[in-house]
């Protein structure tokens, strides 16, 4: 078949990712697209987003209707040059249909399945994709885990290993968070490295993981390469305080999903699913005393008990700080006035969660700086 024509299929966000809905196409046949550009909005159970095209071409042929459900790696549309027959698009969707076998509901992700390592006594969970370079560890905020990372980590695993680790209290992980501040959570980061033989390290860290990456990167500069803060703690005391309480307090859905919209610029995220799951990770035994723990050590009265603002100017390798300008958790103004050698990106129309809401720009200064 053809070279020319390049499949547009679902993609797997997540390891338990099965199905998606196509929910709206956003651009129609005949337009020209672009590797980057977002074709069409799918949901899921978990989370919805919008489908980017790794590939340039012509978008010859939506196969998908709107509304339907499908398999991932279903065929989608097709993308294909000008001077394409009908006929071999034809034959080509013809040809995908016959072979394309949906995947099994117990098949394993190959060569994406989570590990786990002990850390000081602690079992820390962590995803690795891609291989070489100089790799990335992603590091997440308070109440998240790994799959914060959804739409970042293949894209980023493209050209180097990726790590997306739990912190301890969060996710699979241990739940024993020791003192539970930045200063102790960057030593159990710092440790994951030696224990998975990672000498340098870009690191990516979003709110709290941001505050926890400029922590390490002041205390161990030989091992890292460069750091990217992502609506960052650390710097400034300003934080929504109600915000880390009632995540905390929450007990059910009525009461959780307030809070976490605070998180999204567009509340429609916030998907049944996603807050049940995050219900069900805080009934885990010991979540509750993590979380308070780190709060109390964290936010103490509602305010940040770490400042490391004026610090930054010691470090001598490339720092990104990206802000959503709407970010209703670390305020945005916390991105102004930064030091010479930090480069800032605030993105309009976007909130706390923007590595998920604005994945393909992030992504893409990331690899920028990265370089």
């Amino acid at each position: 078949m053809s070279d020319s024509i390049r499949a547009i299929c679902m993609p797997k966000w997540g390891l338990s990712m099965k199905e998606g809905t196509v929910a709206a196409w956003l651009m129609d046949e005949g337009d020209d697209i672009s590797s980057g550009d977002e074709v069409m909005d799918v949901e899921t159970e978990k989370i919805s987003s919008a489908v980017e095209v790794s590939d340039s071409g012509i978008l010859r042929r939506l196969v998908a209707e709107e509304g339907q459900t499908l398999s991932v790696g279903a065929l989608l549309g097709v993308l294909a040059d000008a001077d394409t027959s009908d006929a071999d698009i034809d034959a080509f969707i013809t040809e995908f249909q016959a072979n394309y076998v949906p995947p099994a509901d117990d098949e394993e992700d190959e060569g994406a399945a989570t590990e786990t390592v002990e850390v000081g006594g602690r079992a820390i969970r962590y995803l690795l994709r891609g291989e070489g370079g100089v790799p990335v560890i992603l590091v997440h905020g308070f109440g998240g885990d790994l799959n914060n990372w959804l739409f970042n980590h293949e894209a980023l695993a493209a050209k180097r290993a990726v790590y997306a680790l739990d912190l301890p209290g969060h996710g699979v992980s241990a739940k024993d968070v020791g003192g539970g501040g930045v200063i102790d959570l960057a030593a159990i980061v710092h440790d994951f490295m030696t224990a998975l033989n990672i000498g340098t390290a870009h690191l990516v860290g979003h709110s709290l993981g941001g505050a926890i990456s400029l922590k390490l990167s002041l205390d161990h500069p030989e091992k890292i390469a460069s750091l990217t803060l992502i609506g960052s703690a650390g710097l400034g005391s300003e934080i929504d305080g109600d915000y880390l309480a009632g995540f905390i307090s929450a007990e059910r859905r009525k009461d959780l999903k307030p809070h976490v919209e605070k998180l999204f610029s567009d509340p429609a995220l916030v998907t049944r699913q996603l807050i049940n799951d995050l219900l069900a990770f805080k009934r885990i035994d010991g979540v509750q005393k993590s979380l308070e723990t780190i709060n109390a050590a964290f936010a103490p009265g509602g305010s940040q008990a770490l400042v490391l603002r004026d610090r930054i100017s010691d470090l001598t390798v490339p720092v990104l700080a990206i802000w959503g300008a709407g970010d209703q958790i670390v305020p945005a103004n916390h991105a102004e006035g930064l030091p010479a050698n930090v480069r800032v990106e605030v993105m309009a129309g976007q909130g706390h969660m923007v590595q998920m809401e604005a994945a393909s720009d992030v992504n893409r200064l990331i690899d920028e700086l990265i370089g």
